[in-house]
């Protein structure tokens, strides 16, 4: 069984948080909601979590009524961005804190407590103040404390966005593990960075604007974006978007550049495209390159994005290590033609073709 939102609707001031959205989350499962900032990720999780009153639409869990439960009814454990603690309290009261409202007995509180702060990698702090933790520990403090609680559903809204990079890489590797030890429960983690999404969900809910774009697991959503808004959203830097047209088995871009069109372009039919091309795919050339400009670069831990002005419209490349490159320089880019996906040129920008897709 499952829990199961139907065409929720929410508007504030006129302007609608949710529209006419509507998900199933699988017992068992880890569902990761991905989308920009203001895709709806937390209303959406207020809503679930009874602290956000919807205009319309219904809630059930295994077949009964969720939606018009109050808060307090509805079992569900909410951990967030800026992570909660009590700072008065030791790390062991702290966990502890949820039981005890619920008057467990002490020896259960003790036993659940203890056996959850050895998940999370905390079974030699139980004693310390929150002041003497570090960010990463004080956001497990909090993880633990919603976990302990053994809630039937589990809602995590980016819970590592306020940690450094290299935290937030090292705790990735271990939520997963973490998250999927509900076995039973419900967890719906959001985030806004498509390689967190890919790492931790079964399946992934793509959102923007209160709607959703796309819902799949990460091989579906990352090698067949519905539409260019998706592809920009599940690739981080977002996939480059080029306008051209397909000729008799040439892609002409806009600017008048063209490549011949590889085996899974060529059935389409002759007309204007958008084309999509992945940063990773986008590489320097010092032969007969398509010609660009640089208009900046920046260095990431190990790699450098690399943007470039081209006739055809501002590309993006992702190189391999740390590189010098002047803003301002010329410089030439080589596509695979065998990497472009293809597009509608109108609407919502459908995708058509992705790379391996209809090579006949």
């Amino acid at each position: 069984m499952s829990l199961i939102l139907d065409t929720l609707h929410l508007s504030h001031n006129g302007e609608a948080h949710l529209d006419g959205l509507s998900a199933s989350f699988a017992r068992g499962s880890l569902t990761t909601v991905l989308g920009r900032t203001l895709a709806g990720k937390t209303t959406l999780m207020r809503a679930i979590a009874g602290l956000q009153r919807i205009d319309s639409g219904t809630m059930e869990r295994d077949g009964q009524a969720f939606g018009t439960l109050p808060a307090w009814q509805r079992d569900v454990a909410m951990v967030y961005q800026q992570f909660i603690n009590y700072p008065h309290l030791n790390v062991f009261d702290n966990i502890a804190f949820p039981l005890r409202k619920r008057r467990l007995p002490e020896v259960d509180v003790r036993q659940r407590v203890e056996s959850v702060l050895s998940m999370v990698g905390l079974s030699n702090f139980a004693g310390r103040k929150l002041s003497a933790l570090s960010g990463g520990q004080q956001q497990r403090v909090a993880l633990a404390r919603a976990l302990v609680r053994k809630a039937d559903i589990l809602l995590l809204d980016e819970p590592l966005v306020n940690l450094d990079y290299k935290l937030r890489e090292q705790l990735r590797e271990e939520f997963r593990g973490l998250l999927t030890s509900q076995s039973d429960g419900t967890v719906i983690y959001n985030t806004t960075e498509p390689a967190e999404a890919m790492m931790l969900g079964d399946r992934i809910i793509v959102m923007h604007q209160g709607r959703i774009l796309q819902t799949g697991t990460p091989a579906e959503v990352f090698e067949r974006p519905a539409n260019t808004l998706v592809a920009g959203i599940v690739n981080d830097p977002p996939m480059t978007i080029l306008s051209g047209r397909l000729d008799h088995g040439r892609i002409v871009f806009d600017g008048g550049v063209e490549l011949a069109a590889s085996a899974h372009l060529k059935n389409l039919p002759h007309g204007l495209y958008r084309f999509g091309i992945r940063a990773t795919e986008i590489e320097p050339s010092e032969g007969r390159g398509i010609p660009g400009r640089v208009t900046f670069s920046e260095v990431s831990g190990s790699e450098t994005f690399v943007h470039v002005e081209t006739p055809f419209g501002e590309a993006v490349m992702q190189l391999e290590g740390v590189h010098q490159v002047t803003d301002g320089s010329q410089i030439g880019l080589s596509l695979a033609p065998e990497r472009l996906f293809a597009f509608a040129a109108d609407g919502e920008g459908a995708l058509l073709r992705a790379p391996g897709q209809g090579e006949n």
